[in-house]
């Protein structure tokens, strides 16, 4: 049995009249396909021009919103506002603060909430646990230690993050258990 078969045989290319003839029916009926392209642009054209659209507005009536607006943004893009004044005195509400330094990724829908929330569920907690204002077993030493440190995913924070005066604000509003 021949396992290799031979090369297809290529057609002889043609020359002469018939060449040209077969080049000339080509030619038709490109023309022909394009011109019933033309046609059936043209009665589209004019269909659609004379449809006039149910719900177009009145050229003189006053543009008015959408009822209710967009959705608001999601809480994690919510933060609180900066408290204006020194970053290094100590007067500065701790929840204030932890909602603008750290609510990017701790506030409800944020990568850090949901990465702690998996762990937490993981152990057998409510999903509730997930959120750092939710947790009765943070200290605010650890509190500290962790944001100055870092754990798993999140980064160490440096004191232009978040000066030592606004971390001991954050840590005392975080750190609900007993140091």
């Amino acid at each position: 049995m021949d396992l290799i078969s031979p090369p297809a045989a290529r057609p002889e290319p043609v020359e002469g009249p018939a060449f040209f003839s077969r080049a000339s029916e080509r030619r038709k009926e490109r023309a022909s396909t394009s011109s019933a392209r033309t046609a059936l642009f043209v009665v589209l054209a004019i269909t659609l021009s004379a449809c006039k659209p149910a719900d177009a507005p009145k050229a003189d009536a006053p543009k008015t919103t959408q009822a209710g607006g967009p959705p608001p943004p999601p809480p994690y893009q919510m933060r609180a506002e900066m408290p204006s004044g020194d970053r290094l005195s100590g007067s500065k509400n701790g929840e204030d603060l932890f909602s603008n330094r750290c609510g990017a990724c701790h506030l409800a829908g944020g990568m850090g909430s949901n990465l702690l929330t998996k762990q937490r569920m993981a152990m057998g907690e409510p999903p509730e646990n997930g959120l750092l204002a939710n947790r009765k077993d943070l200290t605010p030493d650890y509190v500290k230690t962790v944001v100055r440190m870092g754990k798993n995913a999140m980064p160490a924070q440096t004191k232009v993050d978040i000066t030592d005066a606004e971390l001991d604000a954050v840590a005392a509003y975080l750190g609900k258990a007993k140091s």
